[in-house]
C-alpha cells in the first residue's frame, strides 16, 4: 500500500487549464476540446470540510467506481454520461457540458442527516411530508428524493423542486427528468448492489445539459463518497435492535469527527486523523470496491508525475 496519499495536484501541461478544485477532484479542461480532465485526488470531506489529511488509494478507488457504474448507466440504457475514457487509475477525460447547480439525493433509508432532523421533529424536507413515527435506519415505503444546492463552500442547503424552478436553477421539465432518472439510477444501483450482498442506502446524483439540450449524468456515481452503503446480511437484526448496521462506506469517518465533537459548524477546528484511523479508512475503501465490482484491486504508487505522462500522451493522441 502507497504511504502517501495525493492531496493536491497542480498540473502544469500545455493546453491543461484548472478551472475547478473541489472538495476531492481537480477539474482541467483540455482548451478547444471541450473536453475536461478530472483528478480524483485522495483527499477526503465529511460534513462539507476537507480534511487535514488524504487517505491513500482512495482517488484511485473513487476513480474507478464511478467509471464503472456511469458505464453501468450508459450499458442499462438510463441515460448518456460525460465519460469518454479512464487514461489513468486516478485520471478520467470527458465531455464538458453546462452542470445544473444542483445535487439529486435519493435516499431509501431514513439515516444520516435526514435522520438528525427527523429526531428533531423536522417533517416537511424538499416539498415532501416524512410519516411520524418512523425509527432511524428504517427504510422509506418508496425511496425520496431530496435535492440540494451545490455549495461552492460550506454545507449544501435542502431545496424543493418548486424553489428550483422558481430560482432559474431548472426548468420544471428538466427537474421532473433529472427526478426519474436519478430513480432509475437508484433502482440499478440498488439491484447491482444486492447482487453483491450490499443495500445501497442512499446516494447523489448530478446532471449537466449539451448543447443539443441532452441532460447527462456527470460527476461521480454510487461511489463511498457519493453513497451510503450497508452489508445486507445482519441489516434487520440490527435494526430491531436499534443499532447501526454495519457499514462500507465513510459514514464511519463521520462518525468519528462526531465524537471527537466535530460537525462541521463555524468555528470549530477539524481534528487530525491519527495515522492508524487513515489506514483503516483506506482498507474501507478498498474493501468496498473489491466488494462491489469483484475486481481484486491491488493497491498501487501512482505519483504526480506518472499522472503527467498520462495526461500528456492522451493529448498527444487527440492532436
Amino acid at each position: 500500500m502507497k504511504q502517501n496519499a495525493i492531496i493536491g495536484t497542480n498540473f502544469q501541461i500545455p493546453g491543461l487549464k484548472k478551472i475547478h478544485t473541489g472538495k476531492v477532484r481537480d477539474i482541467y479542461e483540455i482548451e478547444g476540446k471541450n473536453l475536461l480532465v478530472v483528478i480524483a485526488t485522495d483527499r477526503i470531506s465529511a460534513f462539507d470540510v476537507v480534511l487535514p489529511k488524504g487517505i491513500p488509494n482512495k482517488g484511485m478507488v473513487l476513480n474507478k467506481i464511478a467509471f464503472h457504474f456511469l458505464g453501468e448507466a450508459e450499458d442499462h440504457g438510463i441515460c448518456d454520461t460525460w465519460r469518454i475514457n479512464k487514461i489513468h487509475p486516478m485520471v478520467t477525460v470527458g465531455r464538458k457540458v453546462k452542470p445544473f447547480q444542483i445535487e439529486m439525493i435519493v435516499r431509501g433509508y431514513l439515516t444520516g442527516s435526514l435522520w438528525r432532523e427527523y429526531k428533531k421533529g423536522v417533517r416537511q424536507v424538499c416539498g415532501i411530508t416524512l410519516p411520524d413515527n418512523m425509527e432511524e435506519f428504517e427504510m422509506f415505503e418508496v425511496p425520496i428524493v431530496t435535492p440540494t444546492t451545490k455549495a461552492e463552500s460550506g454545507h449544501d442547503q435542502n431545496i424543493s423542486p418548486e424553489e428550483i424552478v422558481a430560482q432559474g436553477l431548472a426548468t420544471k421539465e428538466e427537474y421532473e427528468e433529472m427526478e426519474n432518472l436519478a430513480i432509475e439510477l437508484f433502482d440499478m444501483g440498488t439491484e447491482l448492489a444486492a447482487e453483491k450482498g450490499l443495500i445501497l442506502v442512499d446516494t447523489k446524483y448530478e446532471f449537466g445539459k449539451t448543447d443539443s439540450g441532452e441532460i447527462i449524468l456527470i460527476d461521480e456515481i454510487h461511489t463511498p463518497d457519493s453513497s451510503r452503503y450497508w452489508y445486507e446480511d445482519g441489516y434487520m437484526e440490527a435494526f430491531e435492535a436499534g443499532k447501526a448496521p454495519r457499514s462500507l462506506d465513510k459514514e464511519f469517518v463521520r462518525q468519528w469527527l462526531m465524537e471527537q465533537g466535530f460537525k462541521g459548524e463555524e468555528g470549530q477546528e477539524c481534528p487530525e486523523m491519527p495515522d492508524e484511523f487513515v489506514q483503516e479508512v483506506s482498507a474501507r475503501y478498498l474493501e468496498l470496491y473489491r466488494k462491489i465490482t469483484g475486481d481484486g484491486l491491488i493497491p498501487g504508487d501512482y505519483f504526480i508525475e506518472e499522472m503527467e505522462n498520462s495526461i500528456m500522451q492522451f493529448m498527444d493522441d487527440i492532436e
